[in-house]
């Protein structure tokens, strides 16, 4: 649906007064976290907005293109969005704000790539304007038969053949131009394969069932679901819908051994038919869950297991933790536009700022639960956040300060006084399962031996890991020293309590990975508790606020507390 931007600048009439909500004709939004109505303006904020800035009492989102694209796509228009700013307003939103809206959300669909009776693909626009501007783009003009190439059909004036290899790389340019596709071309229905779940012992949640649906009938595309809420039922369940040969790209073997015994668990699937294929074993079946690692592994500069995306006509590919998609993945995700595609993520924020692939290479957001909306359901464990502030003693803040920038931040996430913090915590909640997590090798290693608990780093063998984690579900071991190969795709539904000793700079996407690993509901019913240790005054405070956007965003929000007073947190 395009929206015709004259009509909606005219509804834009002052609301009620008092709303949470101030927004201004730069596009971002200002949120005033102690307003009665803060919760539900967040909430249906965060479709269409990204949180920026989260000090403690005013929010600052900001309205992107790509934010209203991918709402769009998920089935909101303009006018949701609008009324949601008006509804929430404190004042009338600006004129030019509505018209900027309406004008982006109606470039979403503008073109359109679809096959004609042929089968042939072509990029289609009732705009001839639009499709004359992009024709004559650089990086588009060489992936489509243009009229003077008397191979294609360009001399009708609405269309153009695509060239039969670039559909990926043309919805990636034309993202770029700010023109993004609505891809109807359609896919390869690959091999069939019966696949069923078995749901003698559960069943798929209200939410779940939403998630399915909205892929198939979206296509491809991307459902985000927060860490602990059923993101591989959701695979299985479209796994389920589709009935065909699948190929499953996770993020490391423990990952793809987790997948493969939830299918075993799930569904009708036999050990015959699921295939590991990773660099511990290179298996193809009906069902193959592979990794980024193996598929993006070069021999003599060329990719070894490149024959993978081919070995089998797979008729779906998901791709697990779709924001860790490694760069190189793109590339050969140009080429898989056939095969449809189903990307599985807590979160769409990418560090290096690649969402627009996401959005045309793998797809646009389908659907997204927001994390508190899915914790008031039951599904999720409620959660505390923590920010511990620790003041550096005399002698380490004249080291801190008399360092170059490059090295400030390590000294101030892998400070010592952060130890007898961290001691102090584990001892708070003893008896509960403790995840101490950190990013340096040299300080998990110091920590492992103060507290005497098991280390797991990437240099970890995969069947000392798997023990490690089984050990500490089963209880055994209650304290586990982790790096970051703990941040994603694990299931330790017990722990409780995480201790974020360090991390990787300002990474919001780590930040709800780490805090992920405790939202799975508890059989001993405890909360969970998430503590980050922060140098005060120094990057590591600073770095902490970038971290725990993408939280606040979600509504958590963070008790800051002094290390003398955890007794009273």
């Amino acid at each position: 649906m395009n929206s015709d931007p004259a009509t909606l600048s005219s509804v834009a009439v002052a609301p009620p007064a008092g709303g949470p909500l101030i927004v201004q004709s730069d596009r971002t939004v200002l949120l005033e976290v102690a307003h009665p109505q803060a919760d539900d303006a967040r909430h249906d904020l965060a479709v269409f907005a990204e949180l920026e800035r989260a000090p403690e009492h005013i929010h600052t989102y900001r309205i992107t293109r790509l934010g209203l694209w991918n709402a769009r796509a998920a089935g909101h228009t303009a006018e949701n969005m609008l009324a949601t700013l008006e509804k929430y307003s404190k004042f009338p939103i600006p004129q030019s704000v509505s018209i900027d809206i309406a004008e982006t959300v109606g470039r979403y669909g503008r073109l359109v790539i679809e096959r004609d009776d042929s089968g042939t693909l072509i990029l289609r626009s009732t705009d001839a304007a639009v499709l004359g501007e992009i024709v004559r783009a650089k990086r588009i003009a060489p992936l489509l038969y243009l009229p003077e190439d008397q191979r294609g059909i360009g001399a009708l004036p609405d269309r153009y053949e695509i060239q039969a290899w670039a559909r990926g790389q043309v919805k990636q340019e034309l993202i770029k131009l700010g023109w993004p596709a609505e891809d109807l071309a359609g896919y390869t229905p690959g091999t069939p394969h019966e696949i069923s779940l078995d749901t003698t012992s559960w069943h798929l949640r209200e939410y779940q069932n939403q998630a399915i649906s909205s892929f198939v009938d979206g296509g491809s595309g991307v459902v985000v679901l927060p860490c602990g809420a059923g993101k591989t039922l959701v695979g299985a369940g479209a796994m389920a819908r589709v009935q065909t040969t699948t190929l499953i790209l996770v993020t490391n073997t423990v990952s793809a051994r987790q997948w493969r015994a939830e299918l075993l668990k799930r569904t009708s699937l036999t050990e015959d038919e699921i295939g590991e294929y990773s660099g511990q074993a290179k298996e193809i079946k009906p069902v193959t869950i592979a990794t980024y690692q193996i598929l993006t592994a070069k021999r003599k500069g060329e990719y070894a297991h490149l024959a993978l995306l081919n070995a089998l006509d797979w008729g779906l590919v998901i791709y697990d933790e779709v924001h860790l998609l490694p760069a190189p993945v793109f590339k050969l995700t140009a080429e898989l536009q056939a095969r449809r595609r189903l990307g599985l993520t807590a979160t769409l924020v990418r560090e290096d700022g690649r969402e627009g692939d996401v959005f045309s290479l793998i797809g646009p957001k389908r659907f997204d639960a927001p994390w508190k909306e899915i914790e008031a359901q039951g599904f999720i464990s409620p959660a505390s956040c923590f920010e511990v502030r620790i003041d550096l003693p005399q002698q380490e803040r004249l080291e801190y300060a008399a360092s170059a920038d490059d090295e400030r931040y390590r000294l101030a996430a892998t400070a010592p006084a952060k130890l007898s913090v961290v001691r102090s915590l584990v001892e708070k909640h003893a008896g509960e399962r403790i995840l101490v997590i950190g990013q340096y090798l040299d300080q998990i290693d110091m920590l492992a031996e103060a507290l005497d608990a098991p280390k797991l780093t990437g240099s970890t063998p995969i069947d000392e890991r798997e023990r490690l984690y089984q050990a500490f579900r089963e209880g055994s071991i209650t304290v586990l020293v982790v790096s970051k190969v703990a941040n994603f795709s694990v299931d330790l539904p017990e722990a409780t309590v995480a201790i974020q000793v360090s991390g990787s700079f300002g990474s919001r996407q780590e930040e709800a990975q780490r805090l992920g690993r405790l939202l799975r509901p508890k059989e001993s019913g405890l909360p969970a508790n998430f503590y980050t240790l922060v140098a005060r005054d120094t990057v590591d405070q600073d770095f902490a606020q970038n971290r725990q956007r993408f939280l606040a965003e979600q509504g958590y929000s963070y008790t800051i507390l002094d290390s003398d007073s955890l007794a009273a947190a």
